[in-house]
């Protein structure tokens, strides 16, 4: 996280339904399509779809699915913020993947693939339980100079 402005900013709330990502694509391609190169843009929404899924499927598995999932994209001329909240249960996101890596989790692997793909698509990627009682997953993906 950085202390500039944005560029844009947009905030999206859905339902706890898979078939909401469909609804997040077409928000992410109307704000960061024209910004950023393509191959930057599929990589974040990699990172995105497995983040909600990973919300969807796990945080408000035992949650009516009328439980908002809140999204945020803040738009930067040399990066692209994405935040997630959920309502479930916190987890130690960081010794999670601690884990994995010690296992030796492949991509071929289910359990734990989401976590891995977020962490090699994104530069910066953390989780907090807030003081609200959500928490909110942090990806944040840096232009590389010259990649347009």
């Amino acid at each position: 996280m950085h202390p500039d402005k944005p560029l844009k900013q947009s905030h999206l709330k859905v339902a706890t339904d898979i078939n909401a990502v469909a609804e997040i694509f077409a928000w992410f391609d109307r704000l960061a399509s024209r910004q950023f190169p393509h191959q930057f843009c599929v990589n974040c929404k990699v990172a995105l779809d497995e983040a909600f899924a990973n919300v969807v499927d796990h945080a408000h598995q035992n949650l009516p699915p009328t439980t908002p999932i809140e999204l945020e994209l803040k738009i930067f001329a040399d990066r692209l913020e994405m935040r997630i909240w959920d309502h479930g249960e916190p987890f130690d996101l960081q010794a999670k993947l601690d884990a994995l890596h010690q296992k030796g989790c492949n991509l071929l692997e289910e359990t734990g693939r989401g976590l891995i793909l977020m962490e090699q698509f994104t530069d910066e990627l953390f989780y907090q339980r807030l003081s609200d009682q959500r928490n909110c997953l942090f990806m944040g993906k840096r232009l590389v100079p010259g990649s347009h």
